[in-house]
């Protein structure tokens, strides 16, 4: 349960958390939006010092029927805060969220330490290439279709055995093409509804199977808010909440938009099983 990272080993046993920065206009939490240099910078820098392991950096919002957006500017939102914050905060760990190979590409050699796909390789079949090239972790999601056409692919046989059956198979074509470390991410909210969610997350440790570390991302999702019949921005509680029972379940990592919170959730899981 370590990945390296930039020549730096990172142990997953003890359970990480990875901040979300999103460069974007329109991704479904206001407050995680950043797309000025210095609104990035002052939400890296709180992150950081509230104790995040890793920052996430996207330039594509996905939630269902998300816009699309292309491949220039998805780069043009990401190079420049991943060089900004790198530059003002050398030590950070980034991983950046994106699909794209070429994004991939340019943001390694720009100096992200790992690349967080939603899907899988399947939306570019150059994406696992660059990763095994340049040997940094890669993050796996589950995910059917396109942001645009996933909410109505998620009709399965059967929900748990038809996503293990999807890692088990991306892991292989990983495998095969020389990629060391792979962390696993069941893809809360993409191509499910809220009640295969909260199926998925009571049944998550049934992914330990995988042998392989083990992300949710759970934070402030519509599973959360539409449930409770609030909105995103009134759901932390419930996030921190879920988030104890993603590691209850075996996470590894948790992404998050609220690092202190999820810190001290995993702080206090700690405790509870030393």
């Amino acid at each position: 349960m370590t990945i390296n990272c930039k020549g730096r080993l990172v142990d997953l046993n003890q359970p990480k958390i990875m901040g979300v920065i999103n460069t974007t206009p329109n991704s479904f939490y206001a407050e995680s939006r950043k797309t000025s240099e210095k609104d990035i910078l002052k939400q890296v820098e709180k992150m950081l010092k509230d104790g995040a392991n890793f920052i996430d950096v996207g330039g594509y919002s996905t939630p269902p029927g998300a816009p699309k957006v292309e491949e220039t500017e998805e780069l043009n939102r990401v190079l420049p805060a991943l060089e900004n914050i790198l530059k003002h905060f050398p030590e950070t760990l980034i991983s950046v969220d994106t699909f794209r190979a070429n994004v991939a590409r340019q943001s390694i050699e720009a100096g992200a330490a790992m690349i967080n796909d939603i899907s899988a390789g399947h939306l570019d079949d150059e994406m696992m290439k660059t990763v095994a090239k340049y040997q940094v972790p890669y993050i796996m999601m589950h995910m059917r279709g396109t942001p645009q056409t996933m909410k109505d692919l998620n009709q399965y046989e059967d929900l748990l055995q038809d996503i293990l059956f999807y890692f088990s198979e991306r892991i292989h074509a990983a495998r095969a093409l020389g990629i060391n470390d792979l962390i696993i991410d069941p893809g809360f909210g993409f191509a499910k509804d809220i009640g295969q969610n909260f199926k998925l997350l009571s049944k998550m440790e049934l992914f330990k199977n995988l042998e392989l570390p083990l992300l949710a991302g759970l934070s402030r999702k519509s599973m959360i808010y539409k449930t409770l019949k609030i909105s995103a921005a009134e759901a932390l509680n419930g996030t921190t909440f879920l988030n104890s029972i993603a590691l209850s379940k075996g996470a590894n990592i948790l992404r998050v938009h609220d690092v202190k919170e999820a810190v001290e959730c995993a702080k206090l899981f700690a405790e509870l099983n030393k």
